[in-house]
Formats: structure tokens, C-alpha cells, sequence
């Protein structure tokens, strides 16, 4: 077990499981603060070794990807609108907040700033992509009218990720917003 750390901060607990059952397969998973890697026994130490560093890569890539950076989210709203917008809506900062229980997005058109809901952190990409996509829409058309749902629509994935959004609050015992808001 290590504690070392690692060049995105400080090295998780490592947990390693050797089993006798396990032939060629390694996998790797968080269990709280503690990555368990579960490796075949017959491997030496210095392959267990090249195994762990491999694994914590891979998690931390997996990671990173499932919860991107507000620089990420920036980025990948200006691609958003580039794609679907027009390259019109241009926000100046996009950011996640812990403070939004009944929304799962806000924007503030005066001074183009949009606020993530971190609940969406872990949702598939798609997901987080419609409530960027809604959220830089509203620097367009501030209200939920006809001309601002024609911009959201433009997103090719827009009704699924409404689907997953009231599934998830439904699932979530927690009282959906109106289908035609979805904030």
C-alpha cells in the first residue's frame, strides 16, 4: 500500500489482491479513498508493480474524463457552440457548483457565465453536453420560447438526454423540473 504522490496530487491507498483463480485479466476499481487492484497470483513483484502504475493511470484517465476540469467544461462548451450554435453563444466562464439541488444548469446572459450542477459529474458525456448546449442557448435567447428550444434542438442528442435527466430525478426521488424548463 502507497501513499506516494503522483503528478495530479497525492498517490490514492493501493490495495493489491492476488488470486489464484484470476490467469491474465488485471482490473482496478476505487473503494472509497483506496484502489483495489486484483491481479493474477502467478505474477512477480515487479510485474505487480508495472500493474498498479498502469491501473492508476488508467483510473485516473477514466476519472477525468467522467469529471473534466471548468477549463475542460470551457472548452468543450466553445466546441458545443462551434458544432450546434454557430459559434454564436460564447460563454466566459463555465464552472461547476455544489449549490444547485433543483437544477441541473444556470446561465447568466449579462455576464455570460454558466454554472454546471457538479450532480452531473459521472453522467455520460452526452448528458453533461445537452445541459451545456441548453445552458449556451440561453446567451441566444434568455427565455425557454419557441426560437430558444430551436436552438437546443439543434443538438442531435437533446430529447434523449431530457429522458435521462427526468429518469434520473424520478430515480432520485426528487420532483423533476417542468419538461419545457429541464434547467
Amino acid at each position: 500500500m502507497s501513499t506516494t504522490p503522483s503528478a495530479t496530487g497525492p498517490r490514492p491507498e493501493v490495495e493489491v489482491r492476488r488470486s489464484k483463480r484470476r490467469r491474465r485479466t488485471v482490473s482496478a476499481y476505487r473503494d472509497g479513498d483506496r484502489v483495489v487492484v486484483m491481479i493474477p497470483a502467478s505474477l512477480s513483484r515487479q510485474e505487480e508493480a508495472e500493474w498498479v502504475e498502469t491501473m492508476l493511470a488508467r483510473l485516473e484517465r477514466s476519472e477525468r474524463r467522467r469529471k473534466p476540469s471548468d477549463l475542460d467544461l470551457l472548452r468543450r462548451a466553445q466546441d458545443l457552440s462551434d458544432r450546434y450554435l454557430g459559434g454564436l453563444a460564447v460563454a466566459e466562464s463555465v464552472r461547476w457548483v455544489d449549490n444547485q439541488q433543483a437544477r441541473w444548469g444556470s446561465c447568466t446572459p449579462g455576464d455570460r457565465t454558466i454554472r454546471l450542477s457538479a450532480r452531473l459529474q459521472g453522467m455520460p458525456q452526452w448528458v453533461v453536453d445537452y445541459v451545456l448546449v441548453h445552458e449556451l442557448a440561453h446567451l441566444l435567447e434568455p427565455g425557454h420560447d419557441a426560437n430558444f428550444w430551436g436552438w437546443v434542438d439543434r443538438y442531435p442528442q437533446a430529447e434523449r438526454a431530457k429522458g435521462y435527466l427526468i429518469g434520473w430525478s424520478s430515480a432520485a426521488r426528487l420532483d423533476p423540473p417542468p419538461s419545457d424548463e429541464l434547467d
